[in-house]
């Protein structure tokens, strides 16, 4: 893990700081998550390197008063000035751009569809962590199609059968008896993305489009409570 102040911003709280540094392995072995992250706070787990309560706050401090600074200039939105009318996903993405930028709202995206090699793939993306990684601009103007990838969330390729699942910044993924679910990190409420189920879990919302852009579409929107 990084120690530069930069890399904390990913973490809403101290406790998220911890969590992050804790593995499968160590919630298999100790089975108390209060547990785990004193292990990791005393340095017994984790980079051996960890920062202090106090420390991770005054630094946390120090990044929200250098984004104070910098909230006062706009950053243009990759979706801006595009007229995305006959593209109902890329329009919902775009609809939804603005608050996953701003950490008000996080978003896994469900996309089965065909690779460049004809290859049917499906996967949960985490709308959020793209759009930090890559430019979107590229994927509002038409020049580069979303597909899943092997470092999402999840990733599964029907005809090579080969399958991955990977947690994120903002999600934590787990591997259920009835399929995956995802841990928000910020609130640490889970969301089940099962189409059987009705309700995703609280603060989400399941929302399948209708497009011929792709095979299939979902959106679970969750609506992120911060902790103080």
């Amino acid at each position: 893990m990084r120690s530069d102040e930069e890399s904390l911003e990913q973490f809403a709280t101290y406790e998220d700081y911890l969590d992050a540094q804790v593995s499968e392995t160590d919630m298999f072995y100790l089975e108390d998550e209060e547990l785990a992250r004193q292990l990791v706070e005393l340095g017994y787990r984790g980079s051996g390197d960890t920062l202090k309560r106090e420390e991770f706050m005054a630094r946390k401090k120090a990044l929200r008063e250098r984004g104070t600074q910098k909230a006062n200039v706009p950053k243009e939105l990759a979706s801006a000035n595009k007229d995305l009318s006959q593209f109902p996903f890329l329009q919902a993405l775009a609809n939804r751009e603005e608050l996953v930028r701003n950490g008000k709202l996080t978003c896994i995206i469900f996309l089965r569809d065909t690779n460049s090699k004809g290859q049917e793939v499906s996967g949960y993306i985490d709308y959020a962590q793209r759009l930090k990684t890559e430019n979107f601009e590229l994927y509002f103007s038409g020049k580069k199609r979303l597909i899943p990838k092997s470092t999402d969330l999840s990733y599964y390729n029907w005809e090579t059968q080969t399958s991955t699942a990977n947690s994120t910044p903002n999600f934590q993924v787990i591997a259920d008896s009835d399929g995956l679910l995802f841990k928000n990190k910020r609130d640490r409420k889970v969301i089940n993305v099962d189409p059987k189920q009705r309700n995703p879990g609280d603060n989400s919302s399941r929302n399948e489009l209708n497009t011929e852009e792709y095979l299939q579409v979902v959106i679970f929107d969750h609506l992120t409570r911060r902790k103080n």
